[in-house]
């Protein structure tokens, strides 16, 4: 896995990505957020703040925000999401600006185990809830929503239709494939949001992770590949004897950085979430094994 240089990194700046994006970086690095979370800002003079990002991991990072955006008027802040490193800081910059946030549903659970990318954000309070084909709207920019269910039950991504370009979030990212974590990540539901990836015809993806994608179908159908791959390495494990997740995964996973072995551990136990609704495995206690 790449280990990005952080000292090289363009923190606190308002990097041009398109003629109208440009991209702030947090300074929450981790090896769930690899550099970062990008916040992306749509326009000009009249703007809409896509993932404003999070707070207590990088506590400048919304005064930063407020800092570019000077002399600007920010009209909307949206949310692809509500875990932690994403949504946060929508309610300060909301305050500070008097933007109104919208995007995605309010979501807060609890886990039935550790999390192995961020938990879920619970001062997210939307003034607006897009739906599928919903927009928002300013001067030369229109962002209309897409729901891509999976990483999260709530997730979207916000296609900018004068560009061609979609902003994805956690749904695809620029470094890494998503995590899935249950019980509201949903293998089957990511899969199918991937295959609605496939039906568009953009021509850049802004991970909320990562950098940009160029040749985002390509990295669609990789994406494909690697998680029937995956099902693939579960089902052989299985058919040498019932085994746990906590045993599968180093064998796996090998070469990874242990520390992301909890999040290959969520992971696994999706595909076997839908391995089991096709009557393909059964589960007794913490033991998997083939039906």
């Amino acid at each position: 896995m790449d280990v990005p240089d952080l000292s090289k990194e363009p923190y606190a700046q308002a990097v041009p990505a398109s003629p109208l994006i440009r991209r702030v970086l947090a300074r929450n690095a981790s090896p769930y957020s690899y550099t970062g979370t990008q916040t992306h800002i749509i326009g000009h003079g009249a703007v809409a703040v896509v993932d404003p990002g999070p707070l207590g991991d990088d506590p400048q990072h919304v005064a930063e925000l407020i800092r570019l955006l000077d002399g600007e008027k920010v009209v909307a802040i949206l949310c692809t999401h509500t875990h932690r490193d994403h949504s946060p800081a929508a309610l300060p910059l909301a305050q500070a600006t008097g933007a109104a946030v919208i995007g995605c549903a309010p979501l807060v659970l609890a886990d039935d185990g550790p999390r192995a990318d961020a938990s879920f954000d619970d001062t997210y309070t939307p003034d607006q809830v897009l739906g599928d084909g919903d927009a928002v709207s300013g001067p030369g920019w229109t962002l209309r929503a897409l729901a891509t269910p999976g990483h999260t039950s709530n997730h979207l991504c916000f296609a900018l239709e004068e560009e061609q370009a979609l902003f994805t979030g956690d749904h695809v990212m620029g470094w890494s494939t998503s995590v899935v974590s249950p019980p509201d990540g949903d293998m089957a539901a990511y899969m199918d949001s991937l295959a609605l990836l496939q039906t568009r015809e953009d021509a850049r993806y802004y991970p909320a992770h990562g950098e940009p994608v160029d040749k985002p179908q390509r990295l669609v159908r990789g994406m494909f590949v690697h998680r029937r791959q995956r099902e693939g390495q579960i089902l052989a494990q299985l058919a040498s004897g019932p085994q746990s997740i906590k045993a599968m995964v180093p064998i796996m996973y090998k070469g990874i950085d242990p520390r992301l072995y909890p999040a290959a551990g969520r992971s696994v136990l999706a595909h076997l979430i839908d391995l089991r609704a096709k009557g393909r495995v059964q589960v007794e206690g913490v033991v998997w094994s083939l039906v």
